[in-house]
């Protein structure tokens, strides 16, 4: 295996459209790195750039030390799997996994040998005989995993290949993945729309919007300490609240005003960090997670009060989506802590707010100003 090295990296289109606009990342041997983001941020351009499908409009691609941005994807010693299995429909699965070992002219001795070892650590040693019509979905897909095992490739590169199986399989196969990732020791760069596949089986995620990187961190770190509100709402499940907020100074202390309430935050953590402006318009986020439903009739500080506007019941858990006149926010909390609340739509309900679990972003830029406290404290 080899460590990969992208610096720089920007593609644009025919018509002027920027797909990539200057990305850099580093891949570590052995390491397991997603490409995250929404539909069109580039995740799929970058990947098909370090294939070398697709040419670079500026800076380079090294593997292992070796600068590849001007070679052929046979000559960059790649392996990639696809969304669809791209079996052969006419070969047994043994002839699938031994086509790429025929172009390299390895004896069949060898080859028999490197096929039956990564057939029983897939655990598709049973059905090398058969064809891909007799398969099952996630039968296909290791097939084609296995395809790209067999050659002992540099790097690893897949893109979504997942995405297609149903939700149970899926579950399956992240646990699988990970576990093969480990076996075999691979460098992987793995292209994902799916926010729960990377946190469960990254090593780093690398969050993209818009041809730009977001931020690179391990999953943990990108959920407690997100660098700007895209990441911050964009990981996470149920994703994070989001409301408008003022920060005023009221007798030597500094508040957070959210809709008609006030949440009182620490002098220290309001003075440190980037400079912050009495009076001026920040965003506050909330983790539904970090918000506890409050008894009717609560005074207590940072309450905040609507109506019941939808109430999903997910198993253990409950989320009341709570209407703040117009802004919905969502609170979640146990079945058993649920059973205090009204489920009513339309009747009234309160929620506290506790300075330790804000997040304050900059309006206009969207660059985090504020971490939330426990987040701080969870890095010690």
């Amino acid at each position: 295996m080899a460590d990969l090295h992208i610096e720089n990296l920007a593609k644009t289109f025919k018509g002027g459209f920027d797909a990539l606009r200057g990305i850099s990342l580093d891949v570590a041997d052995c390491e397991a790195v997603f490409l995250l983001g929404p539909s069109g941020a580039g995740k799929t351009t970058t990947l098909r750039l370090v294939a070398g499908l697709e040419d670079a409009t500026q800076g380079k691609i090294a593997i292992g030390g070796r600068d590849v941005t001007s070679l052929t994807p046979r000559e960059r010693n790649l392996a990639m799997v696809y969304d669809k299995h791209s079996l052969f429909p006419h070969m047994s699965v043994f002839e699938n996994l031994a086509y790429p070992l025929r172009l390299r002219r390895m004896t069949e001795a060898a080859m028999k040998a490197r096929i039956q070892g990564v057939a029983e650590t897939l655990q598709i040693e049973t059905l090398l005989d058969r064809r891909p019509s007799q398969l099952s979905g996630g039968q296909m897909q290791r097939v084609a995993i296995g395809r790209a095992l067999v050659r002992e490739a540099d790097v690893f590169l897949l893109d979504e290949p997942i995405s297609h199986l149903d939700a149970q399989l899926r579950a399956r196969m992240r646990v699988e993945f990970k576990r093969l990732q480990r076996d075999f020791k691979a460098t992987m760069l793995y292209v994902s729309h799916d926010q729960l596949e990377a946190m469960t089986m990254a090593d780093r995620i690398v969050l993209i919007n818009k041809g730009r990187v977001e931020q690179i961190a391990t999953p943990q770190q990108m959920f407690d300490r997100p660098e700007t509100l895209f990441v911050a709402t964009f990981i996470g499940e149920p994703m994070m609240n989001t409301l408008p907020a003022r920060l005023a100074e009221v007798d030597k202390r500094f508040v957070l005003t959210i809709g008609t309430s006030q949440v009182a935050v620490d002098r220290d953590w309001i003075l440190s960090g980037p400079p912050l402006s009495p009076g001026a318009e920040y965003v506050v986020g909330i983790r539904p997670q970090q918000i506890a439903l409050s008894a009717s009739g609560d005074s207590s500080a940072g309450r905040v009060n609507g109506t019941v506007f939808a109430v999903e019941t997910l198993g253990s858990r409950v989320i009341f989506d709570v209407d703040l006149q117009g802004a919905i926010v969502r609170v979640m909390t146990s079945v058993d802590a649920a059973r205090a609340f009204p489920r009513t739509i339309g009747a009234p309900i309160s929620f506290c707010v506790k300075a330790d679990f804000v997040y304050l972003f900059d309006a206009a830029t969207g660059r985090t100003m504020r971490q939330a406290r426990f987040s701080e404290r969870k890095t010690h």
